[in-house]
């Protein structure tokens, strides 16, 4: 796609125009954003005004300070977790609401017991009551990292680049992302693919300290994970995966209403499951629609490990339930009269009772708490560009 101007003007008499017009319609503007993959330099704010920053937390934010220069021209929302009356601080100069389990209950009423309680899967009220097109969510330990260049990674900047570049599910290009600088389709890709859909969710990875269950922490608790791949791509159709909310971001009005992280935590049997849910109900749903979700870039330095031992009462019945939980996911169908992420939550939270109701009762629980969820974002959600996903 990179011709020149002589060459491309030939195309029509070589190939079909509708396959030449892939070539002019190719997106390049996000990259105009920086051809950079890091930056030391204070950037400019890409979508200031279309994004929200989300953050679950515990304590105070001295984190921000590494993040100050990415994140400070954006708002953010945070999302306290535990005692409502511990003061949690927050650097001075950032734009942001903050809201304890006292604003989640006066807000949302019956319905705040769909948000979880003493579980980073709390964050997903922050979801619920932003008004932006994106979100991208982070955790408190998470900080900035450096590429293998030694210099520091705008990570919102890179996820910005994924979801406002298309995807590629239907088939697989052997360089990655064909949307990216310095790359294209390679040979034998159908041309009447390269258009791509949406981007509905960029999933970003981590250096240092690894995101491994418990029984994996236990028998490898000094692994570290030192590599980093440059590279982006597009989680094929019908391909399920492990999604992490650590170093997540996504298309609100696109797929919001699917990004509802369970119930989890306090007064639950199971924890630690919550963005793995999230992304099993959104791929399931992203699949039926036509859009993408990537995976890669960017990462982030994830500064510590979680106690294995707490970890394991926390997950050790998602052990045993995601042997039920993949299969189920993989055989989940939506039928064609769902045509808004909000019927697409309902018709899976239908099939969790009546399938997965059956391996514990707990998921009668949480296909009800998927409904209320639904309820509650079509409450602080009334426009139909946003309850309709489109």
């Amino acid at each position: 796609m990179h011709y020149p101007k002589a060459f491309s003007s030939l195309l029509p008499l070589f190939i079909p125009s509708a396959v030449a017009c892939f070539y002019s319609h190719k997106t390049y503007s996000v990259y105009s954003l920086s051809t950079t993959m890091a930056s030391t330099v204070t950037p400019t704010p890409i979508l200031k005004d279309e994004l929200d920053i989300v953050i679950p937390t515990i304590r105070n934010l001295d984190f921000l300070e590494m993040w100050r220069p990415f994140f400070q021209p954006y708002h953010l929302i945070i999302v306290q977790d535990g005692d409502p009356s511990k003061v949690i601080k927050v650097p001075e100069g950032f734009d942001y609401e903050l809201y304890n389990r006292n604003d989640i209950n006066r807000i949302l009423g019956p319905k705040a017991s769909c948000i979880s309680f003493k579980d980073s899967a709390c964050r997903c009220f922050g979801y619920m009551v932003s008004k932006k097109k994106y979100v991208f969510t982070i955790d408190d330990d998470c900080f900035v990292a450096k590429d293998p260049s030694g210099n520091d990674i705008n990570a919102l900047e890179q996820h910005i680049k994924n979801l406002l570049s298309p995807s590629t599910p239907f088939f697989f290009n052997t360089l990655y992302d064909p949307y990216r600088e310095g790359t294209d389709f390679v040979r034998g890709y159908p041309f009447s693919l390269r258009e791509g859909v949406p981007t509905a969710v960029s999933h970003g990875l981590w250096l240092n300290i690894p995101d491994y269950d418990a029984p994996t922490q236990l028998v490898k608790p000094r692994e570290r994970n030192t590599r980093f791949v440059d590279a982006v791509l597009t989680i094929p159709k019908g391909t399920l995966f492990p999604m992490c909310g650590m170093n997540l971001a996504f298309d609100r009005e696109l797929i919001g209403p699917a990004m509802y992280f369970g119930l989890m935590g306090d007064g639950q049997p199971i924890g630690r499951y919550d963005d793995m849910w999230a992304g099993w109900c959104m791929k399931v749903i992203c699949d039926h629609m036509g859009w993408g979700v990537k995976t890669g870039l960017p990462y982030i330095w994830h500064s510590k490990a979680s106690n294995p031992f707490v970890n394991l009462k926390k997950e050790y019945k998602g052990i045993y339930w995601q042997e039920e939980l993949i299969p189920f996911f993989q055989a989940a169908t939506l039928p064609k009269e769902c045509t808004t992420v909000q019927s697409c939550y309902k018709e899976l939270a239908k099939q969790v009772k009546a399938k997965l109701g059956k391996v514990d009762d707990y998921f009668n629980k949480l296909a009800d708490a998927m409904l209320t969820w639904i309820e509650a974002w079509d409450e602080l959600n009334p426009s139909g560009k946003i309850a309709n996903g489109k």
